[in-house]
């Protein structure tokens, strides 16, 4: 009793000394002239007096505010939130919410008629437009503020114009918005009502209060979660969308915490999450991973339409998740006798946008389409060539009746086709090692090809590069090529880029001499060499380039060696996409043995184990050809 009262006294005799800074009001404007004139001055100006009040002022530094008591656990199934109320909160709630309730009241009791409600609102949410920083928010909330309509939007707007400011300005405002003591009222409000609240109310006063700072373990935050956790499956794409950035920014332990309560989320409602963050052009892989996995869970109550949406989504988000690729392609290709054979390439097209290959999916599309190909209009066709080139996919046992069916489709079309599509098509073909030799031909022909690079074309080095790789496939795939005893070489530049330093660093070490091997080789047909060894005839001894360049021998073996990324093969697979697999091929071609190494693991090793991956890989003629 007597530290109470003598806290009391304490209490008193600081309110005595501080009473002009606890003034109910304070004008916006004059703040903001006394911030930026007179040096960022706090108009807290006694310490002693936020030292008498911790549970009201919160330190710059993370201290929150009594009634957001950090004890509570929002993610115990079952409880029942109800906020703390210390001594200020319950005093609070005894006396009217504003001015103008004092004003209600007074003309209620002398018999005056008081203003529409209505109207009121309409001057209130007027008055909210105009305001330029948050103390004038909450000045106006401290003033006209009566209902919980009222409460969330002056949150929210205090959160919108504080985004605006510069980081200097933010973090002295947000010391201003803590120490003012309405924003205590405005917390009180929405802790108390926020199972009242509609549900856009609801996520943006959640998104405000955790990008303004409050501590995500408080009573607040909590109770403000939970009830976004209980209400998820009403939430529309907006506040879907919402939700998701807020949970994005929480501490990783909290974002995970609240994703386990996703498991309750609906297929219509996970859709939504990847729809309202594609809108928003932002990439979660938390969010986007539980809402893949229900997704899944469900897939055979989803719509054609809507895994269409959702793999474009994961395009547009540049989010890969090959179990839910491989569980969308299983489910289209149980069902592809159902399926539109139209429906069936929009498919493809999304798959190979994402580039992963559906090789089920693939294979049985082809037999449909050797069976019989006469629903392939023209653009469908070339879509069909794109996809299967890209994913460089050959249909086994029957690939050369494929092409076959495939050339015969474009024959049919080449008296309309335009020169760039009739590019597109054989520059397809001829990435998988088929040459169409009639389009070919049509190609080819001096008005068709001076016309194809027109200069202010958009694609002309694109359409350059296409027409480069046609003329060397007639060249390397035609069926009269024979391996060239010799094939000139010549370093295209003695620096190494910093990618390739550890296994240049690893092959000296590994052969102890720099004229033991080649770095940035170039070959003719514009093809690049990361590394060029060359060893006798068993596999068992590399020979030095320069004697070797002097005295060409058939017998001798050249290795290239290709540090290629991940994202040059089939997602979540060593199978070369179609660019990599025709270098390979015309590689071989020229009398090389090709070794692709993943760039990115390998970068992931030890110096030792680097060496040891490259001496397997030099002396086993065993070793597989892909890393």
């Amino acid at each position: 009793m007597n530290n109470r009262i003598s806290n009391l006294l304490n209490t008193v005799r600081c309110l005595r000394q501080c009473g002009p800074v606890l003034a109910p009001k304070y004008s916006g404007a004059t703040r903001k002239h006394a911030s930026w004139v007179s040096g960022h001055k706090d108009p807290l100006e006694n310490v002693n007096l936020r030292k008498s009040f911790p549970s009201i002022f919160p330190s710059p530094h993370g201290s929150s505010l009594r009634f957001l008591s950090q004890k509570a656990d929002v993610f115990s199934a079952g409880d029942e939130i109800q906020p703390e109320k210390s001594t200020e909160a319950l005093g609070s709630e005894q006396v009217p919410q504003s001015s103008l309730e004092l004003k209600n009241l007074k003309d209620d009791s002398g018999g005056s008629k008081a203003k529409p409600v209505v109207d009121h609102n309409e001057q209130f949410f007027s008055s909210l437009r105009k305001c330029t920083c948050p103390s004038d928010v909450l000045d106006l909330a401290s003033e006209s503020a009566v209902s919980l309509k009222h409460f969330t939007n002056c949150l929210t707007t205090v959160w919108r114009l504080l985004k605006t400011l510069s980081e200097d300005q933010q973090r002295y405002e947000k010391q201003l918005i803590f120490e003012h003591p309405v924003f205590v009222k405005l917390c009180q409000h929405v802790l108390r009502d926020a199972r009242r609240m509609t549900q856009a109310d609801l996520v943006f006063s959640l998104h405000a209060v955790v990008n303004l700072g409050v501590p995500q373990n408080t009573l607040l935050v909590q109770t403000l979660l939970r009830v976004c956790q209980e209400k998820l499956n009403q939430l529309d794409n907006r506040c879907i969308s919402v939700l998701a950035t807020t949970l994005a920014g929480l501490d990783k332990d909290k974002n995970m915490a609240v994703l386990k309560e996703i498991d309750h989320l609906t297929y219509l409602n996970a859709r939504r999450v990847f729809l309202g963050l594609v809108a928003m052009n932002y990439c979660s892989i938390p969010i986007l991973n539980a809402c893949s996995k229900k997704i899944q869970e469900n897939i055979h109550n989803a719509q054609f339409w809507h895994l269409i949406f959702i793999l474009e989504a994961c395009h547009n988000l540049q989010y890969r998740n090959v179990r839910l690729f491989s569980t969308v392609a299983d489910y289209v290709n149980s069902s592809v006798c159902i399926l539109d054979k139209k429906q069936i390439i929009l498919f493809l097209s999304a798959f190979e946008t994402l580039g992963f290959q559906p090789s089920e999916l693939m294979g049985v599309f082809a037999e449909k389409v050797t069976a019989n190909s006469e629903f392939l209009d023209l653009k469908s066709l070339l879509i069909v060539l794109r996809v299967y080139s890209r994913l460089n996919y050959l249909p086994k046992g029957q690939h050369h009746l494929f092409f076959e069916t495939l050339q015969s489709c474009l024959n049919k079309y080449l008296p309309q086709i335009s020169n760039t599509e009739l590019l597109k098509a054989v520059y397809s073909l001829c990435i998988l090692g088929y040459l169409p030799h009639r389009a070919l031909d049509q190609l080819l022909q001096k008005e068709s090809y001076e016309r194809l690079p027109a200069s202010g074309d958009l694609y002309k080095e694109k359409k350059e590069m296409m027409l480069r790789c046609v003329r060397t496939c007639m060249e390397l795939d035609s069926p009269s090529f024979t391996k060239p005893e010799f094939v000139p070489t010549e370093n295209f530049s003695s620096l190494v880029s910093l990618n390739l330093r550890k296994a240049r660093e690893a092959l000296l070490e590994l052969l102890g001499d720099e004229n033991m091997f080649r770095q940035n080789v170039q070959l003719p047909y514009k093809y690049h060499i990361d590394f060029e060894i060359r060893m006798d005839s068993d596999r068992k001894k590399v020979l030095p380039v320069t004697a070797t360049d002097n005295h060409p021998d058939t017998s001798v073996q050249r290795l290239a060696f290709l540090f290629v990324p991940l994202s040059a093969f089939c997602l979540g697979t060593t199978h070369p996409q179609g660019k990599l697999a025709m270098k390979k091929r015309h590689l071989s071609k020229l009398g090389y043995h090709v070794i692709l190494v993943l760039n990115k693991k390998f970068q992931e090793m030890t110096n030792e184990d680097a060496v040891e991956f490259l001496k397997g890989k030099i002396y086993s003629e065993n070793a597989s050809p892909i890393f």
